[in-house]
């Protein structure tokens, strides 16, 4: 995806808020293991500015590159979690609401 994408540029603001925390919780898991940018670009197989970008929560960085960083600090299975079906409480309260209005009708 380009730079300017519309689809970054029509970015919700919670969603960018929430790549900003990462990038920013990934670049403090780096410092905390006393690597360099230089040294998680080779591992990443990305540029130095890459890496930058990523720590920025800059959303053009692909979600493989996100991925891989994740894996760096062993915390990949957490974006395994995300999205499962089990924690989508939107649609679990629209399946107990539907319940409860077949109930009623009984």
């Amino acid at each position: 995806m380009s730079k300017d994408s519309p689809a970054l540029q029509a970015l919700p603001s919670g969603a960018a808020s929430a790549l900003r925390a990462l990038g920013s919780d990934l670049a403090t898991a780096r410092k905390r293991r006393r690597q360099s940018q230089r040294e998680w670009a080779q591992r990443l197989n990305v540029s130095v500015p890459t890496v930058a970008r990523m720590e920025r929560g800059d959303p053009s960085v692909s979600a493989g590159i996100y991925a891989t960083a994740l894996w760096l600090v062993q915390r990949h299975q957490a974006l395994a979690e995300l999205a499962r079906p089990q924690e989508d409480l939107a649609v679990l309260e629209a399946e107990v609401s539907q319940a409860q209005e077949r109930y009623r009708r009984v």
